[in-house]
């Protein structure tokens, strides 16, 4: 039986690499492997019951609900977009979600916001900032660059929104040389 599986936590090229694996080592049937998402080929209980235990070893959680399954949704796409610089979004992040994910954004946003106590946007600015500390570390870009690639108007809107997420401008940031950066999984 051909199976949907959302998976929550799947935050970059390694959760699905290590998912991929461990499934295939199972013998278990995978179809399809993406961000939030695995797509089984599933014969019986038994192998349902080695995915639930291989997907909890490994810190992710097999979603069951539709509300939990719309948040992952929104937390993936976010996660796309800010993993591929630079951001380049021709329209509103809400007409993106809206339809990306085919469903009304009010909907999406209600969800989401019930579920994480957070609007969509706080938590996209939550992971640019996450990216802008990333690049900072990598010492490949400046400043300006940076913001450029995470699709902000101007630098001064970037240094506000860093200096109240973190507490710190980002040159301070920079020359401690902290290591405050977030888990994906753990942004809220």
């Amino acid at each position: 039986m051909i199976k949907d599986f959302y998976i929550k936590n799947m935050v970059c090229d390694r959760c699905i690499k290590v998912l991929k694996n461990e499934i295939e080592a199972q013998e278990i049937i995978l179809l399809e492997i993406e961000l939030g998402l695995v797509v089984l080929d599933i014969k019986d209980d038994r192998e349902l019951e080695i995915l639930k235990s291989v997907v909890e070893s490994n810190c992710f959680e097999i979603i069951d609900s539709t509300e939990d399954k719309i948040t992952e949704q929104v937390k993936v796409n976010l996660i796309k977009i800010v993993g591929n610089l630079p951001i380049d979004l021709n329209e509103k992040l809400s007409t993106h979600l809206a339809e990306k994910m085919h469903q009304d954004y009010s909907k999406i946003s209600k969800v989401f916001s019930f579920t994480e106590g957070i609007t969509i946007e706080k938590y996209y600015i939550k992971l640019k900032i996450e990216k802008v500390k990333e690049m900072i570390q990598a010492q490949e870009k400046n400043f300006t660059e940076i913001s450029q690639l995470l699709d902000y108007n101007h630098i001064n809107h970037l240094s506000r929104q860093f200096k109240t997420e973190t507490g710190l401008s980002l040159s301070q940031y920079k020359t401690e040389h902290k290591n405050f950066r977030n888990p994906l999984d753990q942004i809220m």
